[in-house]
């Protein structure tokens, strides 16, 4: 899940001999990158100034993504809600789930041959597998599978209530675009409209379903994790690591 350290850990690692495979930083360079581009250029045409300039080939856009800055992905995944206040319609949000999703998967698959990529070409005798935390909700056997042939899985998980409620309470307040599973996003939808009053997911605040939701998407992956961890893995909590 987001906040628990991954990212971090996986930084300082890269620091002692380590090679850091971030699997949302492949999705952003290479499976993601077009849509990423194309959604891009598509809002830069709505723009006078800058579809001419587009047009002339005057101007070069790029995807700048760092592996500690996936700005690039969390705004092509975008929140679901009111496109006037820069949310993502229903059937929009669902393509890019998707996309983000077989993206996720493919990323995946590339582990082993970064893994032989990391020892023959540059020399790193240590891999590190710096996984979305949206892994649990692929549901797609094949991924998990792969990761246990080729790693051993580390489930970072919140060392006690408090620090839960920590994370959620951050994730509310500066909330990002999240990745669902469809069954679960059809499901609080409803929850949300009927709570809320409202007729459709256009009416949603973006900002607001995104907080809203944001802890029972945190609890409901909570038992996906251990479901991974317990039979193929290990599991610490923020604070050993």
């Amino acid at each position: 899940m987001s906040g628990v350290g991954k990212t971090h850990l996986s930084s300082m690692l890269r620091e002692h001999n380590w090679f850091h495979y971030s699997v949302d930083y492949r999705i952003g360079t290479r499976y993601l990158d077009e849509p990423i581009m194309d959604l891009i250029k598509q809002q830069a045409m709505q723009i006078p100034f800058l579809r001419d300039l587009m047009r002339k080939d005057w101007i070069y856009v790029r995807n700048n993504i760092k592996v500690d800055d996936l700005g690039p992905v969390l705004s092509f995944v975008g929140k679901l809600g009111n496109p006037e206040l820069s949310g993502v319609p229903l059937e929009e949000f669902r393509h890019r789930q998707a996309l983000y999703r077989q993206a996720e998967i493919d990323a995946i698959r590339d582990i082993p041959v970064f893994v032989r990529k990391a020892q023959e070409i540059y020399g790193y005798p240590h891999f590190i597998n710096d996984v979305a935390g949206s892994l649990c909700d692929l549901e797609e056997n094949g991924s998990v599978e792969l990761l246990v042939r080729h790693t051993l899985i580390l489930y970072i998980k919140a060392a006690d209530k408090y620090e839960e409620d920590e994370l959620i309470r951050r994730a509310q307040k500066w909330p990002k675009p999240l990745y669902f599973r469809p069954a679960f996003l059809d499901e609080q939808i409803q929850a949300y409209l009927q709570e809320h009053q409202l007729q459709y997911a256009a009416q949603m605040e973006p900002d607001a379903f995104t907080s809203w939701v944001f802890p029972r998407l945190f609890h409901s992956r909570i038992p996906r994790y251990e479901a991974i961890a317990e039979p193929h893995g290990y599991t610490v909590t923020s604070r050993q690591v």
